[in-house]
C-alpha cells in the first residue's frame, strides 16, 4: 500500500501503523491526522475511495463519519450558549413551543446533550423518506413521546440527537444548522467538509461499505443482541425506524439531507483540526469556561440504548477506561462513529486526533485501527 502525507520527526513510526490498518484490518480508503499545540505532526491517506477502486483517496476525501457528527454539532449549540441565545437549562420548548408534545415540556438543552432527555427513537412506524426532510423531521420530533421520565435514566439518541438538537439550535439561534457549521467552525479552520456531502470546500467524497472480514469485538455486541431479543423495543427501534437510517448512506437522498446526528462528511483533518483547536490553552472556536463546563462529567451510566457503562459531558463523550473509549488522558472527550471514525481531544497533551474509513466495522466505538494509531502516537509524545 502506498502510503501518502507527512509525519514530523519522530513520529515515523505513524506511517508503519497506518499501513497496518490496510495490510491486517482490511482498510480500503482511510485518513488520520493528529495535532499538538496547534501543529499538524503527522496527516496519512491512501487508498481508494469508490468501490470500483478506481479514485484515488486524497487528505480532502470525505467520508460519512456517521456519529462523530454529534460532537461537531454539540460545538455549534455550545457556541449559542456563548453567544448567550440558547441557556442550557431552560427547558426546550422555551425556543420551541411545539416541543413541548407528549410529555417533553420539561426537557432541557443539556439533557439532550447529555442523553437524558428520553427521546431515543420516533415511537411511530415513520415513512422510510422521512429522514430526507428536515422540516418534517423535526415536526415528527416534536409529537413523539419520551420512552420514559425524561432525566430518569441515560439513554442515547443515535439519530433522534440530530433533529431534537438541531431543531433547538435553529429555533434558538434563529440561523440554520448549515450556516451556524459555516461561519462559526468550518470558516474558521477551512475545514474540507460538513454536515451532508455537498457544498463544502472539497467534493472528493469516499463511497462507504463494510469490512470484508469483521475485526476481532473490543467488547461484546450487546446492542446486536438486544435488537435481536426485541425487534420492538427501544434499542431496535433507535437504530432501524426507518430503515432508511441504516441502508442509505452512499445515495443522492443520504448525501444531499441534513441528518446532523449521522451523516457528517468530514476528513480525519477535520476532526483533528476542530479537537486540536478545543485541546489548546486557547481555542478559538469555544469560550474556555463554557468549554470547560460542558466536558465536565454530566451524566455516568449503564446507558440504555448503548448497553455498556459510558459518560457523557455535554455532546462529548468522556474518555474511559475501556481500550475502545480512551482518548488520550482522562481530560480527554470526542465521538466516535459507528463503523471506525472518531475524533477526539486530549487537553492535557494538547492533541487533537481524527480518523476517518470508509470500511465500517461493528464497533460504536473506536476498533483495532484507531486504537492502534493513537497507541502508536501516545508511545511517540
Amino acid at each position: 500500500m502506498d502510503i501518502q502525507g507527512y509525519c514530523a520527526p519522530g513520529f515515523e513510526a505513524l506511517y508503519d501503523a497506518f499501513a497496518a490498518n490496510f495490510r491486517d484490518h482490511g482498510d480500503v480508503g482511510a485518513s488520520f491526522c493528529a495535532v499538538q499545540h496547534g501543529e499538524v505532526i503527522a496527516s496519512l491517506w491512501a487508498g481508494c475511495a469508490d468501490r470500483a477502486g478506481t479514485e484515488a483517496y486524497e487528505e480532502d476525501t470525505l467520508a460519512n463519519v456517521f456519529s462523530s457528527s454529534k460532537g461537531i454539532l454539540a460545538l455549534i449549540a455550545l457556541q449559542q450558549v456563548a453567544a448567550g441565545k440558547l441557556d442550557l437549562d431552560a427547558p426546550v420548548a422555551r425556543y420551541w413551543p411545539e416541543f413541548a408534545e407528549a410529555g417533553k415540556a420539561g426537557i432541557t438543552g443539556r439533557q439532550l446533550l447529555c442523553h437524558r432527555s428520553g427521546v431515543i427513537a420516533f415511537r411511530e412506524k415513520v415513512a422510510d423518506d422521512l429522514i430526507y426532510d428536515w422540516d418534517a423531521a423535526l415536526a415528527q420530533v416534536a409529537r413523539t413521546a419520551p420512552w420514559w421520565e425524561p432525566g430518569s435514566q441515560q439513554g442515547y439518541a443515535p439519530f433522534l440527537y440530530g433533529w431534537t438538537l438541531g431543531g433547538l439550535i435553529e429555533k434558538a439561534s434563529g440561523e440554520t444548522v448549515r450556516d451556524l457549521y459555516q461561519k462559526g467552525v468550518s470558516d474558521p479552520l477551512a475545514l474540507d467538509g460538513g454536515f451532508g456531502a455537498v457544498g463544502h470546500r472539497s467534493s472528493r467524497i469516499a463511497d462507504v461499505g463494510p469490512l470484508k472480514k469483521p475485526l476481532p469485538e473490543l467488547r461484546p455486541n450487546a446492542i446486536g443482541r438486544s435488537i435481536k431479543e426485541d425487534r420492538q423495543g427501544p434499542v431496535a427501534t433507535a437504530f432501524t425506524n426507518p430503515v432508511t437510517l441504516m441502508m442509505g448512506t452512499n445515495g443522492d437522498q443520504w448525501r444531499n439531507a441534513l441528518i446532523p446526528a449521522a451523516n457528517g462528511h468530514f476528513s480525519a483533518r477535520d476532526l483533528a483540526a476542530v479537537y486540536g483547536d478545543l485541546a489548546s490553552e486557547d481555542p478559538q472556536l469555544l469560550d474556555r469556561t463554557i468549554l470547560a463546563e460542558a466536558t465536565t462529567e454530566q451524566s455516568r451510566a449503564r446507558d440504555a440504548i448503548l448497553q455498556t457503562d459510558v459518560a457523557f459531558g455535554c455532546g462529548f463523550l468522556k474518555a474511559g477506561s475501556a481500550e475502545d473509549l480512551a482518548f488520550g488522558g482522562n481530560g480527554g472527550f470526542g465521538h466516535p462513529g459507528a463503523g471506525g471514525s472518531v475524533g477526539f481531544a486530549d487537553p492535557e497533551t494538547e492533541v487533537g486526533f481524527g480518523y476517518v474509513t470508509s470500511r465500517m466495522g461493528q464497533s460504536l466505538f473506536m476498533d483495532q485501527r484507531a486504537v492502534g494509531l493513537k497507541d502508536c502516537l501516545y508511545r511517540l509524545l
